[in-house]
């Protein structure tokens, strides 16, 4: 599958928070990884009015695209809107708001991050849909919008053409996902990698995770993880990692759920799918092989599964990704 064309919409002054948040985009989407995917993604940076021209003291950020691109775009990310719409009920800048609809028409996938939901929202491409932003703005983002089905307790919500985020890494998650859809569980596993993040985080895990677990249990239960990662062929149960971390099952269960945001089971099934993914990338092994493989027992199992969190069966999946190396030290 190609990667694309991405626009991200660049505001005409940048604030320190919105250049980290379109840094995210501009760095999954827009460094050119050629031993892992080429053609890479194609990064329009489309500013309002004239060509993308922003800039802070010290920094400028140009792009020779504007809004009317955006209706040529495979995919448009917003990441910004000015902070008087978020914070006093400003309008969304009105020709944002004509462009991401003429896009949304013309067949684009629609991308927020953070506060990019308002314009969105703005632009009626939420209505009716479930979305997330980040959790300090869900609650007004819910009052503007009463439309619009906000959840603030997770990092993204995939609603196929439109897609939203929380704030900060919930945006790189997001990105990430996006490669993982387009390119493919090991690219999107390599890129991860590179960029030294958690390969992947499901949408449903929450925004908000209890960090008040001591470093030292943090320390523990990783190699409690890492170790279930290497026998996720096995059975496992919460009582097997419980054992193997030396601590109660009710225990494990708080410092997992506290320390990931989700529940050891459903770790362990989003750690097998992404194992299957790479499988069915990575090798002509059989479906049923796969699952045993990826701890998901059957090839019905398996099917169950993708079905319901990927989308697509796992023979189809192998289908639209072709066959890629298994990563190599170093890589």
């Amino acid at each position: 599958m190609s990667a694309g064309s991405v626009a991200l919409v660049v505001p005409d002054a940048i604030g320190v928070l919105d250049l980290y948040e379109l840094s995210i985009p501009a760095t999954v989407f827009g460094m050119p990884q050629p031993d892992l995917a080429d053609p890479w993604y194609d990064l329009w940076l489309c500013g309002l009015g004239e060509p993308a021209q922003a800039s802070l003291p010290g920094f400028a950020l140009r792009g020779g695209h504007g809004m009317d691109d955006l209706a040529h775009a495979d995919t448009v990310i917003v990441a910004w809107v000015p902070d008087e719409v978020v914070y006093d009920d400003a309008p969304v800048p009105p020709e944002l708001v004509t462009a991401l609809r003429r896009a949304h028409d013309a067949g684009a996938r629609m991308v927020s991050l953070c506060a990019g939901a308002f314009a969105l929202a703005e632009a009626g491409l939420l209505d009716g849909r479930r979305a997330t932003a980040h959790w300090m703005h869900a609650g007004r983002l819910a009052e503007r919008y009463p439309k619009v089905e906000v959840d603030d307790s997770v990092l993204y919500v995939d609603d196929g053409d439109v897609l939203t985020s929380a704030g900060m890494t919930a945006a790189l998650d997001l990105c990430l996902h996006l490669v993982r859809h387009d390119l493919g569980a090991h690219v999107a596993n390599q890129l991860a990698r590179r960029l030294v993040v958690p390969t992947h985080r499901p949408g449903a895990q929450s925004q908000v995770v209890d960090l008040s677990v001591p470093a030292t249990d943090d320390q523990g239960l990783a190699r409690v993880l890492d170790w279930a990662r290497a026998h996720l062929d096995q059975p496992l149960t919460i009582d097997d990692l419980a054992r193997r971390a030396a601590v109660s099952p009710r225990t494990l269960y708080r410092r997992l759920q506290a320390a990931t945001g989700t529940t050891p089971l459903r770790w362990l099934l989003n750690q097998r799918l992404a194992r299957a993914q790479t499988l069915l990338e990575a090798t002509d092994l059989a479906v049923d092989r796969v699952a045993e493989l990826s701890g998901l027992g059957t090839a019905n199992n398996l099917r169950h599964h993708f079905l319901k969190q990927v989308g697509i069966s796992p023979s189809d999946y192998r289908r639209t990704f072709p066959r890629r190396p298994q990563p190599t030290a170093g890589s």
